[in-house]
């Protein structure tokens, strides 16, 4: 079928990266994997501990034991490192994709208000300054119906919103609009999105501060993820001319991309399951792809292991690493000679640190293909040898970043 399969358990790291005393100290002694084995260590997960699972957690952290899995005999498995800052969804999968990560600037949006205010009236925008109460800060409000100002969920400085009520304003210009502000600001994201509100006023009424330097609408309060959510990211040097989907389509090759992996990734010329969370649902819709004929790339993102990191539940993680170790056996099964499947994750998300954020981690790198000899692919410096990995596979030109892996696992 010559199928190429990426399964991305999002959050579910091996231990943290080494630069985490300098860079991030709060993830410490972050182990997602690790931890959740010590705290069920009756847990058993059959399909990845076969794949490797152990033995890449040996990789990464050495010494590390647990006591009801063991390493395999028969894995092809590797660690690989997070060549973006931090460790985050949207940048892991772009450095999947084969982006290499750009280090982005914080800053309050405040600091590019005005240069962002005149690209916007440059395209023909009706711009306005609107006031916060109390507050010398002031976001863009465009043409009647959309916001500009600071992410207030994210960590601060890192994002900009902007946030519209499309019962107004159609998407499409949203997405004009956030692009606009991508061409002038160098933080990690510009997040432009919206949905369906009786009135714009619910966006003005949702206007927040934070410690005196940011400003920006309080999402949940404003409604827009009520009906009709749309949303695109767009992250700073992020070229998706030179990722993976984009050689892949030069190439005749359909990319498919399942969950999250569809609402991050540019993919206009492939086929895209978008705003999708249930995990079952999510592994269904990638066995049925496996299965259709023809060559397709595959890419799918499990969400639920993310939020349960989140929530800092271990139990609730574990128990969808189990449903997603029962969908792994069935993908293997449906798999044929010409077929690949990698497991990996984008970051770490340890329930048990202290904190719900997520933690900077090395991620495993588990390969299964039918008749596939065992061997160690090592620490990969970057996500990014995964998706070179993908167009050697199908003969394609190699994507801007990383080193394929693909001759190590015929050697």
């Amino acid at each position: 079928m010559d199928k190429f399969v990426v399964l991305v358990i999002d959050s579910f790291g091996v231990g943290a990266m080494g630069d985490v005393p300098e860079v991030r100290p709060q993830d410490i002694g972050a182990n997602t994997c690790g931890h959740i084995l010590q705290r069920l260590p009756n847990l058993q997960l059959p399909m990845l501990e076969k794949l490797g699972l152990i033995n890449a957690l040996h990789i990464a952290e050495p010494g590390h034991r647990v006591s009801a899995m063991q390493e395999s005999p028969t894995a092809a498995f590797g660690v690989a490192l997070l060549q973006h800052e931090g460790g985050d969804t949207f940048m892991g999968h772009q450095e999947i994709m084969g982006t290499l990560p750009l280090p982005p600037v914080r800053m309050p949006f405040s600091t590019r208000l005005e240069k962002v205010e005149q690209a916007l009236k440059n395209e023909g925008f009706k711009v306005e300054r609107y006031p916060a109460h109390n507050s010398e800060l002031r976001l863009l409000w465009v043409n009647d119906a959309v916001a500009i100002g600071d992410n207030l969920e994210a960590d601060l400085g890192q994002v900009f919103n902007v946030c519209g009520n499309l019962s107004a304003i159609s998407f499409e210009q949203v997405e004009k609009i956030g692009r606009v502000v991508r061409s002038c600001v160098e933080v990690g994201r510009v997040i432009a999105y919206g949905g369906l509100l009786e009135s714009s006023e619910q966006i003005l009424a949702a206007v927040e501060v934070k410690d005196n330097c940011f400003i920006g609408i309080n999402s949940p309060k404003a409604g827009v993820y009520r009906n009709g959510f749309q949303v695109i990211h767009l992250g700073y040097g992020v070229d998706a001319s030179v990722q993976v989907p984009q050689q892949l389509y030069q190439q005749g090759i359909l990319t498919v991309l399942v969950g999250k992996v569809a609402d991050i990734v540019e993919n206009p010329q492939g086929r895209n399951y978008q705003q999708l969370v249930d995990s079952q649902t999510i592994l269904d819709i990638t066995l049925d792809e496996l299965q259709r004929p023809g060559p397709a790339f595959i890419c799918t993102n499990i969400q639920e292991t993310d939020l349960a990191g989140h929530a800092q539940d271990a139990e609730r993680y574990a128990e969808r690493l189990q449903l997603v170790d029962a969908s792994l056996a069935k993908l293997i099964s449906a798999m044929d000679g010409s077929d690949c499947l990698v497991v990996m994750a984008d970051h770490g998300n340890d329930p048990t640190v202290g904190h719900s954020k997520h933690t900077r981690e090395q991620v495993p790198l588990l390969v299964f293909r039918p008749g596939q000899a065992a061997c160690s692919l090592g620490i990969r410096t970057t996500l990014s040898d995964v998706g070179a990995t993908v167009c050697e596979f199908f003969n394609a030109k190699a994507p801007y970043n990383g080193r394929s892996f693909l001759a190590a696992l015929n050697a």
